[in-house]
């Protein structure tokens, strides 16, 4: 067949054929007609600010704005942040408004470019997506790109959906900020304007600020030589700086077991790893006071994955010697190594099934085969033990299921899927990246409790269009990032406060109600995505790397689709009966259309922490975790704390049908005990409804596990990437409880992919 997709000429829209052999072998000819040499663009029609616009206002204009000082204090009260006199919606919260005015307006403060209201912030980020818009051609016309503006706007003043935090910190800087540095940035573009065609270049001068770097997540890898080892470590700098995290497998080392080609022991992935944490830490994130986020993964069968697994609980260990000696923790933390980097070890069915049968393992050299025979072995059992010993000292490490992972790989001809983001949420091609975003649940039911379908599809639509135009409008640290971003377009989007809305509605996290839930909307979520990027790749051309790799894209698009088998529509309810419905004939289109025109992205969601644009949304809880605790701790404007029942709990209690004056006696008691255990009129059959990830002081209940566990199982199969989710478990846990996590065949088989 042949696949046609639109590119970029300078100011021109040209189209290419790309011949591609179907699976006989035979080149056709695609029948397609729907790709004429005219250019209309991609459809797009006010629909939140539709009323708006007829009555020539502007978004903000629907909301209520008042002005405050913001002031943040650090632990022991001394005051290291003060604004005053800045603008936001009145029902924002103080944390949201700290969060944003201290992370993500421009500008030194006291200046006249610092930016003091919520307008200005998202005026720049939302009018530069509508100036890419129009400068790429999605759109046709300066009045339907205005409208692409409006909703993005609207959609963040009402706290539906947040792009990741470095849109925030670069997108339109340039519009306020005219300043430029004496020396050329070290980093990559996607030019449309060279001779050659579309090809990859080095920043020019003075362009920085035009070519903002707006993903969130990227995949490195590191070759065996120094050179590329110190490279990485300088690449994981600008991720840094810029506000971004960036994982590696350093895998490709040699052991420290083996022998260098000159003569002499090599030093081993360890020992380079002390040096990139140590990095890490020295680079903060954007510029700001948040810590970089980096990821390191080693696969079971290194010869160094004993010393690995257990480096951080090591390193740990000092670091509770100086504590217990009287040094402050920060300064104890800075003291010992690994602090700056999360770890995972890589494991094949091969391996857990070394496991279950009580197998030695043996480990395999990386470049001196010759040397195998002298690569450590060891009990299988002995190696996850080890894993769950120090996921029980200190949270690390974690497991990655490489089948699983490689099973669900859209583009295995382009490369395999070694590695993650740091959070792990994002697992593609090395040197690659992805940009996040995700939408708040709790905008998107009614008080009846029921799904506005409408709302949902529609941010979809406009954030994946939004997500899409990031990729050639962003500036990357390597030519090869630059270039697999351009090809393969992976989308990152994803939603919070899961655990607010199945509460709200009356249901236990840990049930089959909360489950349907949770499946049936993150269905409708990637299915959306993926409609988006079909009609995407319609006008304005697949992805590059969809011909290579197009027969097992369809084939995993079909093993979502047959994931809806999956749902038992018994258990949803009535207000979620019809998102089923929507979800199945929304992917029955992505089939047709994939098949038809292909896809614009390689992927298009994942459930990421959302833990700064969470607190930007107002979400209680973050990507798919539950709720932590029924009382919340609050950061008011006038510096103080103030501890709030979860509102959350109202909502739900209401739905449960409990009168206004019960519901007030239980908020009462919960405020004074921080459990609902004991509550006055409460019945015995709700209180799973509001059982929360940590056990409270006065309480005995909590979620297990296994809640956590068959929650990411219920929603995984209809996740292009993975899950970026930490097990809550109770300090009493053991390490045999961890082990049986880690080898939990329900995360393996199921959800297994982070």
């Amino acid at each position: 067949m042949v696949w046609m997709y639109y590119k970029m000429d300078g100011d021109k829209l040209i189209r290419q054929v790309q011949a591609l052999e179907n699976e006989s072998g035979e080149v056709g000819f695609s029948n397609d007609n729907s790709l004429s040499d005219s250019f209309s663009g991609l459809q797009f029609k006010r629909y939140f600010t539709k009323d708006i616009f007829a009555d020539g206002k502007k978004p903000e204009d629907v909301f209520e704005w008042e002005k405050c000082d913001v002031d943040i204090a650090n632990d022991s009260g001394k005051n290291i942040f003060t604004q005053e006199g800045v603008e936001f919606p009145k029902t924002w919260s103080p944390l949201a408004r700290k969060i944003v005015c201290s992370k993500y307006f421009f500008g030194e403060v006291g200046t006249s470019e610092r930016e003091t209201s919520l307008k200005q912030l998202v005026w720049r980020v939302s009018s530069k997506f509508k100036d890419w818009s129009l400068k790429q051609k999605y759109f046709s016309d300066e009045q339907t790109a205005k409208a692409f503006e409006d909703e993005i706007a609207f959609n963040t003043f009402n706290q539906m959906v947040a792009f990741n935090s470095p849109v925030w910190f670069n997108v339109g800087v340039d519009k306020i900020c005219q300043k430029v540095s004496n020396e050329e940035k070290e980093c990559y573009i996607v030019d449309f304007n060279s001779a050659k065609g579309v090809e990859v270049i080095k920043l020019p001068l003075g362009k920085e600020r035009e070519y903002p770097q707006t993903s969130a997540c990227f995949i490195q890898s590191v070759e065996d030589t120094m050179e590329d080892i110190m490279e990485l470590a300088k690449r994981e700098a600008l991720l840094f700086k810029y506000g971004s995290g960036t994982g590696s497998n350093i895998s490709t080392l040699r052991s420290s077991r083996e022998k260098l080609s000159g003569g002499g022991t090599p030093s081993g992935p360890l020992a380079y790893w002390t040096f990139w944490d140590r990095v890490a830490g020295i680079v903060k994130s954007g510029g700001k006071t948040r810590r970089a986020a980096k990821m390191d993964v080693l696969n079971i069968d290194h010869p160094d994955i004993m010393e690995f697994i257990n480096s951080k609980m090591n390193e740990e260990k000092k670091a509770h010697i100086l504590l217990d000696n009287g040094i402050n923790w920060m300064e104890a933390q800075n003291t010992v190594s690994f602090q700056n980097t999360n770890i995972s070890v890589r494991v094949s069915d091969n391996f857990m099934d070394a496991v279950e049968n009580n197998e030695d393992w043996k480990t395999v050299p990386v470049h001196n085969k010759e040397m195998a025979d002298e690569m450590p072995t060891y009990k299988a059992k002995e190696l996850l033990n080890q894993v769950a010993g120090g996921t029980h000292f200190c949270g690390d490490p974690g497991m990655q299921f490489d089948d699983t992972i490689n099973k669900w790989h859209t583009c295995p001809n382009s490369g395999r899927i070694n590695s993650s983001n740091p959070c792990s949420e994002y697992m593609f091609i090395d040197n690659s990246s992805c940009n996040l975003a995700s939408l708040n649940l709790m905008k998107f039911v009614d008080a009846e409790g029921n799904f506005k379908i409408g709302d949902f599809k529609n941010v979809v639509r406009i954030t994946a269009i939004a997500q899409d135009l990031e990729f050639d409008n962003s500036s990357y640290p390597t030519r090869q990032i630059a270039e697999n971003s351009h090809k393969f377009r992976p989308l990152g989007m994803g939603f919070a406060n899961l655990g607010s809305l199945v509460m709200s509605l009356g249901y236990a996290y840990d049930s089959d109600e909360a489950r349907a839930i949770a499946s049936v909307v993150t269905a409708l979520m990637t299915g959306k995505a993926y409609e988006t990027s079909t009609e995407m790749a319609k006008v304005l051309g697949t992805f590059e790397g969809f011909g290579e790799n197009r027969s097992q894209m369809l084939k995993v698009m079909e093993m979502h689709k047959k994931g809806l088998e999956l749902i038992d529509k018994t258990k949803l309810p009535e207000g979620f009966r019809k998102v089923f419905d929507e979800a199945e004939k929304i992917w029955e289109n992505v089939i047709i259309a994939g098949e038809k025109y292909g896809f614009r992205n390689a992927q298009a969601t994942v459930l990421a922490p959302t833990g700064t644009i969470g607190f930007m949304m107002d979400c209680d809880t973050k990507g798919i975790e539950p709720e932590i605790g029924l009382v919340q701790t609050k950061l008011l404007s006038d510096g103080g704390i103030l501890k709030l029942v979860n509102g959350t709990v109202k909502k739900a209690l209401k739905n449960l049908g409990y009168e206004e004056d019960e519901i007030e006696e239980v908020m009462t008691y919960v405020e004074e005990n921080e459990t609902i255990e004991g509550a006055p009129y409460l019945k015995e059959e709700h209180l799973s409804v509001f059982d929360c990830a940590n056990k409270p002081a006065k309480g005995n209940r909590t979620i297990s596990y296994y809640g956590h566990l068959k929650m990411m199982a219920a929603v995984q199969p209809y996740i292009s990437g993975a899950i970026s989710k930490t097990v809550n478990l109770p300090k009493e846990v053991s390490v045999g409880e961890i082990e049986k996590i880690d080898y939990a065949y329900l995360c393996r088989r199921g959800c297994g992919r982070g």
